[in-house]
């Protein structure tokens, strides 16, 4: 008999607070996200869902291990299929998010760069967009305790993220403003307003960091990340002053004490995002040129989750 645990086995529910949990998919590569959830006697808040029908319904399993409660709010902290596929099987529940979030899940529909990536099941997906917008900070309350959701931007992971802090507990759920033991992804969003998010959710003084990927933390992972992306904007400067495209010079770098990090090729989509935004606003930038490069520079196609 087998008794290897499956991917989605070896997700772990983890209490970061009274009655406040994060939900970690290990190993928080590409589509392996981290969701969250806060139980009230009324009902739950569910922050994110996941990128397969398989994993969502497992998250959900384990909400229900937890509390019998209903959903009364879901909430998106970014409009990438890893934090939104899953939507569809919360109904009736509300979806909360930016408005940006809204527009890119309905204008992209089920978005998972096909010819990017090793496909796993994605399941039977159906499309399900926020219901429910804001534009810089909402208050959710769920058994008595504030949920604060705050956008920040205007730009940092993508143009339209959002963390769920709860300031009581001093508990912070930053969706993909933080990867942790992960290389951060600034492709569709910004290397400086990246590290400006940093210095915002450092003010908010967090006891517990639940990062979008990767294992529950502390706020150290703020300063590994600010050390990253500088080195890209170096790296970035660099390459420019040198004639170098960024597929060159992420080949030309060594990447140090990031190589350990997972999903090392994303250096080469940061680095057409800092060079882009470095020459100024009127830049062309392709992502499907990048993505491509990042394929060229990996050897193979990028690999997401398994289920």
């Amino acid at each position: 008999m087998n008794e290897t645990p499956t991917a989605i086995e070896l997700a772990e529910t983890v209490e970061v607070a009274p009655g406040a949990y994060a939900y970690v998919q290990p190993n928080g590569t590409w589509f392996i996200n981290n969701t969250g959830f806060i139980v009230g006697d009324d009902g739950v808040i569910l922050i994110d869902t996941c990128s397969t029908e398989a994993r969502t319904r497992a998250m959900l399993d384990a909400v229900r291990a937890v509390s019998d409660a209903p959903i009364r709010t879901v909430v998106n902290t970014h409009h990438h299929g890893d934090h939104t596929h899953g939507n569809y099987l919360t109904a009736p529940a509300p979806i909360v998010a930016h408005q940006r979030c809204r527009e890119l899940v309905a204008g992209l529909g089920i978005d998972h760069y096909p010819t990017a990536f090793e496909q796993p099941d994605w399941g039977d997906l159906e499309l399900a967009p926020p219901t429910m917008t804001f534009d810089d900070r909402l208050d959710l309350w769920v058994g008595g305790r504030a949920v604060e959701l705050h956008h920040i931007g205007p730009i940092a992971h993508t143009t339209n993220d959002v963390v769920a802090w709860l300031p009581d507990d001093r508990v912070l759920y930053t969706g993909d403003l933080v990867f942790h033991q992960g290389t951060p992804f600034v492709l569709m969003g910004s290397v400086d307003g990246s590290l400006a998010s940093l210095d915002t959710m450092r003010e908010m003084d967090p006891a517990v960091v639940v990062p979008g990927h990767g294992p529950v933390c502390g706020v150290e992972v703020f300063d590994e990340i600010e050390r990253y992306l500088r080195f890209v904007r170096s790296t970035a400067e660099h390459a420019l002053a040198n004639g170098l495209t960024p597929l060159d010079a992420a080949r030309d770098t060594d990447l140090g004490e990031f190589a350990s990090l997972t999903d090392p090729e994303r250096i080469v989509g940061n680095l057409h995002r800092c060079m882009a935004d470095l020459q100024g606003p009127d830049t062309e930038m392709s992502i499907v040129a990048a993505i491509g490069d990042m394929i060229t520079y990996s050897g193979k196609p990028l690999l997401p989750c398994s289920a």
